[in-house]
């Protein structure tokens, strides 16, 4: 009875988002799991790996019905026009579908099993979300009806990533400053990063994790725990242009969070792991980016505002990302997506270069740092390429 309840209502919700003319007299049809959302997490730890897709029906079927599934990649490009998403299509060698005809017998309510098995992932790119859209391509039998909002299910490619990271010492706390020629005016902008902490302070007790600024400070978007006016030490605050903005999130320790903030020219928003956090308003400013710091780097604060905690991922983007943008990238990002300006995935795993991943040249390099030791405005070039320190453990782990 609740399936029937459940069922009458995704029709309703299907026909008035969509101005479907279903047929109440037929069976309506399903691929089993779009009911509420059509996107579903496919997790590959192993290959080959498979996943068993269904249809269902509203209610029992007076007559056998046959459906006929497909792999459509086309439909992937749709979804993302139509939703702001920047998902992959899973390329034709990457995935078979075995027993693409299922059946719904007579007097029953869901069909027999096809398999999608991801064969490969040669090939894919780093940092892309893939997704394989299996969608009903034709039914033959009496009395059912396709619900087109449940037509297609979109299988994410969820693989399991282990990764390098940061690892901070308080010593290499310092700023790269970039050449004049490669400053950029962001006046709209995403900036994210991975942040992992051992510890937190009490509020007063600040640890400064990063800072995106101009050649001088200027314009600066900063971020720290414990800072004055939070309701505790495991408050992220983001000093943006002319403002101030403080997360709802009490982080934990032990455990990763991604945090994307963007501006859009009017509003400034925080996401932590993709769901909006907080929002500020400010000065409006372009932020001239040219430095970027590490930690806090001000004469003999590097200890007392040291960050404990494992940092990677940091990236700036040109333009204020999509909610939906923002919710595919807590694994990486495309390095060659739009608008991304700088990309430093800070897991190298040896040395003492930042690499920049999108090849445009902000690659940072630890031999070449510059401080103010005195915190009297003067900067002095140190070469801390000995404190870059990594780590790859069992808590460096993601699902993409």
């Amino acid at each position: 009875m609740m399936l029937l309840l459940l069922a009458a209502g995704w029709l309703l919700a299907g026909c008035d988002s969509e101005g479907d003319k279903f047929d109440y007299q037929k069976v309506g049809l399903l691929i089993s799991g779009t009911e509420q959302v059509p996107v579903q997490r496919f997790t590959v730890d192993e290959l080959p790996a498979a996943y068993a897709v269904t249809v269902k029906a509203t209610r029992r079927c007076a007559h056998p019905v046959t459906v006929r599934l497909a792999i459509d990649t086309a439909l992937v490009r749709e979804y993302n026009k139509e939703h702001g998403t920047a998902y992959y299509a899973v390329p034709a060698s990457a995935v078979t579908l075995e027993h693409s005809e299922v059946t719904i017998k007579q007097g029953e309510a869901l069909s027999d099993a096809a398999q999608v098995r991801v064969v490969s992932t040669d090939g894919f790119i780093e940092g892309a979300t893939y997704v394989i859209p299996v969608t009903i391509q034709q039914v033959d039998g009496e009395g059912g009806e396709v619900i087109e909002s449940s037509r297609t299910l979109l299988l994410q490619i969820s693989r399991i990533i282990s990764f390098y990271s940061l690892d901070n010492s308080y010593q290499a706390s310092s700023n790269y400053i970039f050449p004049d020629e490669k400053m950029v005016n962001l006046t709209n902008y995403t900036i994210e990063f991975k942040v992992y902490s051992y510890r937190f302070g009490n509020v007063g007790n600040i640890k400064r994790v990063l800072a995106i600024e101009g050649k001088n400070e200027e314009e600066a978007n900063m971020f720290r725990f414990g800072e004055n006016g939070s309701a505790g030490g495991d408050i992220l605050q983001w000093v943006l242009p002319g403002g101030r903005c403080f997360s709802s999130t009490h982080f934990k320790t032990n455990r990763w969070y991604l945090v994307s903030c963007t501006y859009d020219g009017s509003t400034f928003k925080m996401y932590v792991d993709g769901v909006e956090d907080a929002q500020a308003s400010g000065s409006g400013k372009a932020t001239p980016f040219q430095r970027f710091e590490l930690g806090m780097s001000w004469g003999g604060y590097r200890s007392s505002q040291f960050f404990s905690g494992r940092l990677c991922e940091v990236r700036v983007w040109n333009r204020a990302l999509t909610a939906s943008e923002i919710a595919t990238g807590f694994a990486g990002v495309n390095a060659h997506s739009d608008g991304l300006v700088a990309y430093w995935k800070m897991n190298e795993g040896e040395g003492h270069i930042f690499h920049d991943a999108t090849g445009h040249g902000y690659d940072m390099d630890w031999t070449d740092t510059w401080r103010d030791d005195s915190e009297n405005g003067v900067l002095v070039h140190h070469d801390y390429s000995q404190y870059i320190q990594w780590v790859k453990d069992d808590n460096n782990k993601v699902a993409q």
